[in-house]
């Protein structure tokens, strides 16, 4: 339940809001500036101390949080489908980014949630249950509210939503309060912040090679977050309706995500995670060239349905690899902070850079943007080959996080 309700905002202030702003004619530069609004993704780890050092008065420091939190994020939903993008894109921009703040804030404590919660054995199984969750809810606040929107409009569909939204609170309210002793750090708050954030920081950047891990870790995705940002304004253009874009988003493209997941793991255990991420980056930029395929032959049968399942596939496949290489940088005495700050690194791309994708894209047309998003992915290959010849990875089994 808590999967669940921490995926379900994740498309309304991304894939979703892009498509009713392509519905409502907007242009492609706002609409690639959607991708900025979700940089609460990538700075939650500056606020998360809050939610540890402050503990409202009823609840408990975990419960209480998550309930009010997610009281806020249903308000935010609610008024982001009482928004009108076509007449005033600039306040549906304001809410979307009001939503994925509250998403973000919800994440945290969720994530602190489940570790306090579990055992280290069973935390492989709790992360399993939540990214389940996750990918149900995304599958409803994507493909379900598309389909949905053709027969309500987008206004009721996204408002249900809000709705959906209270599974948070009520799966809140059943959850037992982690049992935790703090001990105090002297000093108070900022002693804490800056042992929590200086020390693993600190360490990690003494490292050898570690530059060039930041530069990676920057850059393996850019390609991708290019083109994701500009999908739902292309389908519309090449003539795609709602319908067939929620059959290409819904459960055929879940299934596949999960297969890809599954494999990726194996293949992680197989060869190891360097030469799985420089198979996996490959195939992302193969998946990426399938675009410029569907421009030029849009109507051939099926083929967005084929292209939609092959990217969820290849995304979920090159995440097990990339994210296992990330958990592997990390020293066991900070995990949880250095883990925290290089997964706010991943989407860095998708949050600043991706922004300016609806400018490009609208001054040299679609085709030749996909060409250049597949492009783009080739410096971060380039730096994955200086990591596997000189700084090789650590082998390390990992479960998935689910956000990157």
């Amino acid at each position: 339940m808590l999967g669940f309700s921490s995926g379900l905002p994740w498309a309304l202030s991304g894939p979703t809001l892009r498509l009713w702003m392509a519905t409502e004619h907007v242009s492609l530069g706002l609409i690639g500036l959607t991708a900025n609004i979700g940089l609460a993704y990538l700075l939650k780890f500056v606020w998360a101390p809050v939610f540890d050092e402050v503990k409202p008065f009823f609840l408990g420091r975990r419960r209480g949080w998550l309930i009010t939190v997610q009281f806020a994020l249903a308000v935010a939903i609610l008024a982001e489908a009482l928004s009108d993008p076509g007449q005033r894109v600039v306040l549906t921009l304001a809410l979307g980014a009001l939503v994925a703040f509250f998403s973000a804030s919800q994440d945290i404590i969720i994530d602190a949630w489940r570790i306090e919660s579990f055992a280290p054995r069973l935390q492989g199984a709790a992360l399993a249950g939540e990214v389940w969750g996750w990918r149900v809810a995304f599958l409803v606040s994507n493909a379900g509210v598309i389909a949905l929107s053709i027969k309500t409009g987008w206004h009721v569909a996204v408002g249900l939503m809000a709705l959906l939204a209270l599974v948070g609170p009520i799966a809140a309210w059943l959850v037992p309060e982690p049992e935790v002793t703090r001990e105090p750090v002297p000093g108070g708050f900022r002693a804490r912040l800056v042992q929590a954030v200086k020390e693993p920081l600190t360490e990690f950047l003494s490292r050898r090679g570690a530059a060039v891990a930041i530069g990676f870790i920057l850059l393996f995705r850019l390609g991708g977050a290019l083109g994701a940002t500009m999908l739902a304004p292309f389908y519309t253009s090449l003539g795609f309706n709602r319908a067939a874009i929620a059959v290409a988003s819904g459960p055929i493209s879940l299934a596949c995500g999960l297969a890809g997941t599954a494999l990726g793991a194996v293949l992680v255990a197989r060869i190891g995670v360097g030469r799985a991420l420089l198979f996996t980056a490959l195939l992302q930029v193969a998946a990426l060239c399938l675009y410029p395929v569907l421009g030029l032959y849009p109507h051939l049968p099926h083929i967005l349905l084929i292209i939609a399942a092959v990217e969820a596939f290849t995304d979920a496949f090159s995440d097990t690899a990339f994210l296992s290489y990330m958990s592997g940088l990390c020293h066991p005495e900070h995990t949880a902070t250095q883990y925290a700050l290089l997964s706010s690194l991943a989407p860095l791309a998708l949050h600043t850079v991706a922004g300016a994708s609806g400018f490009l894209a609208a001054k040299i047309g679609f085709i030749p943007f996909f060409v250049t998003a597949a492009f783009a992915a080739l410096p971060g290959i380039v730096l994955l080959l200086v990591i596997l010849r000189f700084y090789p990875p650590a082998e390390r089994r990992v479960a998935a996080d689910k956000n990157s």
